[in-house]
C-alpha cells in the first residue's frame, strides 16, 4: 500500500474556487492574480530576448544582470548593502523558495511556528522536511501577532518562524515596532525567520513596509522572500527570489539546485532590463493598488457586507453575518460563486483550527475597474 506523505492535502481552495468561477461563469476575485497584463516595455523585453537567442539555462543562482538588479532595489528602499553574488538567488517563484529554505533549515523533530490564517505553502513544506508546524492564531480583528501565545509556542525544538508581511488573507502589517519585539524574544535562541514578503510594494494610505532586510539583528538569521509576479502583474511567470545571507544562501543554493536549478532565462533578461529602465515602477504600486482597493470598497458601501480597508496586499476581507451566518465559509464563497456570481476565498482554510464562528471572505481586487464595477454590483444586490 502506498502510504503519502501528505495524507491531509488535496486539491488547494484557489484551483477549486477558480474552477468553479469557470463552471459557473463567474467572475472571479477568488485567487489572486490581476485580470489585466504586465507593462508592455516587459513583455516587449521578453519577445526581444527569446528571439535574440538567450533560451538556454541561466546560472544556479540567477542571471547576473537581475540579481544586480534586485541588491540596488534592496539598497535604495531598504538601506541594505547586499551581496549579488552571495546574498541573491533568483527561483521560479516565490513559493518554491519558501519550499527551499525551509527544507534548508528543517531537520526530522524540529518545529516551525507559522501564524494563523496563514499561506497554505507552509505547513506541508515543513511536514515534508520532517518537521512539525506549530499554529499559533493572530488575534482576532486586527491579525496582529498574539505575543504572549508566540512566547508560549516557543520550545527547545523552535527553529523556524515564518512571518508574512503584508499577510495573505488580511493584509495586516508587521512594525518596525514588532520586529524589534521578535528578535528580542530569540536573541538567545537558535531560531531563524522566513519572511514572506512578496506583497512587499502594496502598502497603502501611506504606511510604509517594515522589512526584515532593513532590519539587522533578524537579517542575520532570515531568509527573505519576494516575487517578481505580484510586483510587475505578471504572476504566470513564477519568478521570485530570495536574499539571504552568505552562510544561509548557500545552504539553500543547495536545495534549489536540486528542486528546479534554475529559473527560466529569458523572464531573468526581461525584468533585469526592466527594472534598470523603469525603477519607478515600484514606487508607483501603492497608489495604483490603493485605487483599486478604493474603488471597490467605495462600491460595496451600500452593501450588507461589513468590512475595515485592507492596509496591503491585494486582498479585501468582508464579513458576511448580516447576509448568510448561516453558512460557514467555504458553503458561502460557493454559494456566492453559483447564485451570485462573483468567486471568493473562504478564510477559515487558511487555519489550522478556525474560529467556528468566522464569517469572513476574501475577494481579490486586483482586477480591471470594469471587472470591480461588475463584482461589486452583483455583491450589492445581495
Amino acid at each position: 500500500m502506498f502510504t503519502s506523505k501528505l495524507p491531509a492535502v488535496g486539491t488547494t481552495i484557489f484551483t477549486t474556487m477558480s474552477q468553479l468561477a469557470v463552471q459557473t461563469g463567474a467572475i472571479n476575485l477568488s485567487q489572486g492574480f490581476p485580470d489585466f497584463d504586465g507593462p508592455e516595455a516587459l513583455r516587449e523585453a521578453l519577445a526581444r530576448h527569446v528571439a535574440a537567442g538567450h533560451n538556454q539555462y541561466a546560472p544556479m543562482t540567477g542571471l547576473p544582470a537581475l540579481r544586480e538588479q534586485i541588491a540596488l532595489k534592496i539598497e535604495r528602499l531598504y538601506g541594505r548593502n547586499v551581496s549579488a553574488d552571495s546574498e541573491v538567488t533568483v527561483t521560479p517563484g516565490a513559493t518554491q523558495a519558501i519550499f527551499c529554505a525551509i527544507q534548508a533549515l528543517i531537520h526530522p523533530g524540529d518545529e516551525a511556528i507559522v501564524f494563523d490564517p496563514c499561506y497554505d505553502s507552509y505547513d506541508p513544506s515543513v511536514t515534508l522536511a520532517g518537521g512539525r508546524c506549530i499554529h499559533v492564531p493572530l488575534a482576532a480583528g486586527d491579525f496582529a501577532i498574539d505575543w504572549q501565545c508566540l512566547e508560549a509556542a516557543l520550545s527547545p525544538r523552535t527553529r523556524l518562524i515564518v512571518l508574512n508581511t503584508p499577510h495573505n488573507p488580511s493584509g495586516a502589517l508587521i512594525s518596525r515596532d514588532e520586529l524589534d519585539r521578535l528578535a528580542a524574544l530569540i536573541r538567545e535562541r537558535d531560531i531563524y525567520i522566513v519572511s514572506d514578503e512578496v506583497y512587499e510594494h502594496l502598502v497603502f494610505d501611506g504606511r510604509q513596509h517594515a522589512s526584515v532586510l532593513a532590519h539587522d539583528e533578524l537579517y542575520a538569521r532570515a531568509f527573505v522572500v519576494s516575487s517578481f509576479g505580484k510586483t510587475y502583474h505578471v504572476t504566470g511567470w513564477k519568478t521570485g527570489y530570495v536574499v539571504a545571507p552568505p552562510a544561509l544562501s548557500a545552504e539553500l543554493r543547495k536545495v534549489h539546485q536540486y528542486v528546479s536549478f534554475c529559473g527560466v532565462t529569458p523572464l531573468q533578461y526581461a525584468l533585469a532590463d526592466f527594472m534598470a529602465a523603469c525603477p519607478e515602477h515600484v514606487s508607483e504600486l501603492p497608489a495604483f493598488y490603493q485605487a483599486k482597493r478604493d474603488l471597490f470598497c467605495d462600491l460595496l458601501a451600500g452593501s450588507r457586507f461589513t468590512f475595515t480597508r485592507t492596509p496591503g496586499t491585494y486582498f479585501q476581507l468582508a464579513d458576511y453575518s448580516a447576509i448568510r451566518p448561516d453558512l460557514d465559509d467555504v458553503a458561502m464563497a460557493q454559494w456566492l460563486t453559483r447564485e451570485h456570481g462573483v468567486a471568493a476565498i473562504p478564510v477559515s482554510v487558511f487555519s489550522e483550527r478556525p474560529d467556528p464562528s468566522q464569517r469572513l471572505v476574501r475577494f481579490c481586487f486586483a482586477k480591471r475597474e470594469d471587472t470591480l464595477r461588475q463584482a461589486a454590483e452583483k455583491l450589492s444586490a445581495i
